[in-house]
């Protein structure tokens, strides 16, 4: 599809009003067949495919809207599986919303058992020796694991005997990863954008003493330093697109790290500034926080990576 009358924040406005519609039902099938309809599945899966063919600019958006609407299917993930497997039935299925699919981020093909962070998939990526296999898991033993988020819970997943769909290579696997931290960046950017605009309204319309609490000096400096570090994230996305000073390609892992610490400073910031009703279940900020923190699990020691790649590069 050409893209010369399109532009990315055109998609912003369609996923808003099919990401909406979706949460209007609770099945998650349902909702991947909504989204699929309109285009967002597929939006990078190629044209022959029955997707859009577009770059990753024009999903960035899309997850991003994702994130503040607090969509509990795995879309990115959807986005990137359909993308990565051009001229195959998989990638035709995942566009269409035939089929889910989702990644592990935890493990790989050769060991016993894997974590997901949604068991409601039909298909798995995971690591492998040779880059990654998309395997089926129906009828596959599952463990739920509860602790971070009861209501969508991370999965543990054995992959003994599991059927293999279909494989990437090393150099499609990479690609895949990269694109994968600026799109889960973007969700988690997105999750921490919606917390804060709940925030400001609330702020806004709770009047104490006479006064809205947003006039209050220490409330309005919190705030706007919530969303310059939501601006900060944005923009570190933005820059790892594109090449360096030196025409090399930048690391994306900062970006995601970034992103997920900036997010979950805001969206507990938020819950602060309501008074702490996220936690008795008032509000469904908490469902945002429960997002990021899975994704914190999901690449747990990735700050770490990023300190000591930057300490050898020095």
């Amino acid at each position: 599809m050409s893209t010369e009358e399109l532009q990315p924040e055109e998609f912003a406005q369609a996923a808003d009003a099919a990401i909406t519609d979706a949460l209007n039902h609770e099945d998650p099938r349902k909702i991947v067949e909504i989204l699929a309809q309109a285009g967002l599945c597929g939006v990078m899966a190629d044209e022959t495919d029955g997707g859009l063919g577009l770059s990753l600019a024009f999903a960035l958006p899309i997850v991003h809207a994702a994130g503040r609407l607090r969509l509990a299917v795995p879309l990115a993930e959807q986005i990137l599986i359909a993308h990565a497997l051009p001229g195959t039935s998989e990638a035709q299925a995942l566009a269409a919303g035939e089929r889910t699919a989702t990644i592990a981020w935890h493990g790989s093909l050769k060991d016993e058992w894997v974590r997901a962070d949604n068991g409601h998939t039909d298909w798995l990526l995971v690591a492998d020796d040779e880059g990654a296999a998309l395997i089926d898991i129906e009828g596959q033993p599952q463990e739920m694991q509860t602790t971070l988020d009861p209501d969508h819970p991370q999965v543990w997943i054995s992959t003994k005997q599991a059927r293999v769909l279909a494989r990437l290579d090393t150099d499609a696997w990479t690609l895949l990863q990269r694109q994968a931290h600026l799109l889960l960046a973007e969700f988690a950017n997105g999750a921490a954008e919606g917390a804060l605009q709940d925030t400001a309204t609330y702020m806004a319309t709770r009047v104490q003493f006479g006064r809205p609490l947003s006039a209050k000096q220490a409330v309005r400096h919190l705030l706007a330093r919530m969303r310059l570090l939501q601006e900060v994230s944005s923009a570190a996305i933005r820059r790892a697109m594109h090449t360096d000073e030196y025409g090399q390609t930048r690391d994306t892992r900062p970006a995601l790290a970034n992103a997920i610490s900036n997010a979950a400073f805001v969206i507990e910031k938020s819950i602060h500034l309501h008074g702490g009703m996220g936690f008795t279940w008032e509000l469904p900020i908490h469902h945002a926080l429960r997002a990021v923190r899975k994704l914190n699990a999901a690449f747990d020691g990735l700050a770490q990576d990023n300190g000591r790649t930057f300490i050898q590069s020095v």
